[in-house]
């Protein structure tokens, strides 16, 4: 997904590098050495989880202490409420666009109290697969979907995407001046 959606968010001249991790436990047990040992220069990080059943608070301290003890304090740790697919049900244009569903078909569900606030959908991709009649799955669902979210705030209804999109604009400008003004 974020393949699909953030060469559409940073500027140009950012060269995007994607890390994933098999799983939560694989981020727990790799992040501190993925980033002690990252040798390119004029790296801004950031760090992305699912919430899933975990306390937010302490999963993204967790994750911030590792940063830090691996060296780099500065990386941005966002959390997705419970998961990524809710940042999807905040906007449902992009699933209709992403799994070639019929224009306006989702929209019904925006004003379900079930799903009027995205981050409060407890399994959010059981959910999209059920509104979608399986046409939603994780991997592929989520890569072509990530095509189409719209990058502005506003647009999204996900109060976690929001708070990842201006994670974003602090990683960039975690990036010194006179790197940025140099290229």
């Amino acid at each position: 997904m974020l393949e699909g959606l953030l060469p559409r968010i940073l500027p140009k001249d950012v060269e995007l590098k994607c890390i994933p991790f098999e799983g939560k436990g694989d981020l727990e047990k790799q992040l501190y050495r993925k980033l002690r040992y990252w040798t390119s220069p004029h790296t801004a990080f950031m760090v992305l989880r699912d919430q899933d059943a975990g306390d937010c608070r302490e999963i993204k301290a967790n994750l911030v202490e590792k940063c830090r003890s691996a060296g780099k304090p500065e990386t941005v740790v966002r959390i997705a409420c419970h998961e990524l697919e809710s940042w999807y049900f905040g906007d449902l244009n992009a699933v209709e666009s992403g799994l070639n569903i019929e224009k306006g078909s989702l929209l019904q569900y925006k004003g379900k109290e079930k799903y009027r606030v995205p981050d409060n959908i407890n399994s959010p991709s059981t959910e999209l697969k059920k509104i979608t009649k399986d046409r939603y799955t994780k991997v592929s669902g989520s890569r072509e979907i990530g095509k189409f979210l719209n990058a502005e705030r506003q647009n999204n209804t996900s109060t976690s995407f929001g708070h990842f999109l201006s994670g974003i604009n602090k990683a960039l400008d975690s990036i010194p001046d006179d790197i940025k003004t140099s290229q």
